[in-house]
């Protein structure tokens, strides 16, 4: 039974993974970037995504995917704060995404004309990171409550993100957590992270994430 049991997520990441790379083309023949944005509940997600945004909307048209278990608070705090088009996707349960889910949410956004396409997901260090969302690159937040620990605790999210962000780092007084020890921990899960260190609330450290996406969308065309 545990062999069955095993053969069967195979056979679904499989499946994911096939979705993933038919959505990936499709992005890439309308010119369009995607971001998967991954963290756990409160690490500042949409706050930070506000702020990115505003920073680069004036350069590339932005679209914004909200995915949670129930309600649209973010996809309003989005639109209302940035001015960008934004959906919400109830996931019904469901503590991820997947790259069908995705693509059913792509075929309701109409992402025509889009040249960057966020897609928040739903808050989680586990399930998002185990699905390929057929994004171009996964960023995933780190916020100094949480302690520099958690890549030691939640390898596969850090192995699966090329961007690393450490958010909130305006709270560093407050909170036992040791930066260094951190951008070790992450390397250690994926020596090729770019590793940042923000306070969107502050407004520090934002702009060199900025930076580092244009290069991200520009490269990508």
């Amino acid at each position: 039974m545990e062999f069955q049991v095993v053969k069967v997520k195979e056979d679904i990441l499989q499946e994911n993974s096939k979705r993933a790379e038919e959505l990936r083309k499709f992005l890439k023949e309308k010119g369009i970037y995607f971001i998967n944005v991954m963290a756990s509940p409160g690490a500042g997600k949409t706050t930070l995504l506000t702020n990115l945004i505003n920073r680069l909307k004036s350069e590339f048209k932005i679209g914004v995917m909200e995915a949670d278990i129930d309600g649209d608070v973010d996809a309003e705090r989005i639109s209302k704060n940035t001015g960008v088009r934004s959906i919400q996707i109830h996931t019904s349960g469901a503590c991820h995404l997947t790259a069908q889910m995705t693509h059913d949410a792509i075929n309701n956004f109409d992402v025509d004309g889009l040249d960057l396409l966020f897609l928040e997901n739903v808050g989680n260090l586990v399930c998002p990171a185990e699905f390929d969302t057929g994004s171009n690159i996964n960023m995933m937040l780190l916020s100094v409550p949480e302690g520099d620990d958690k890549p030691l605790k939640y390898p596969l999210m850090f192995e699966v993100s090329k961007i690393a962000v450490i958010t909130k780092i305006e709270t560093a007084d407050i909170f036992d957590f040791d930066f260094e020890r951190c951008r070790k921990n992450i390397l250690k899960r994926n020596k090729d992270a770019k590793i940042f260190e923000v306070s969107a609330l502050k407004d520090e450290g934002v702009d060199i994430l900025a930076e580092h996406v244009r290069k991200l969308v520009l490269e990508g065309r």
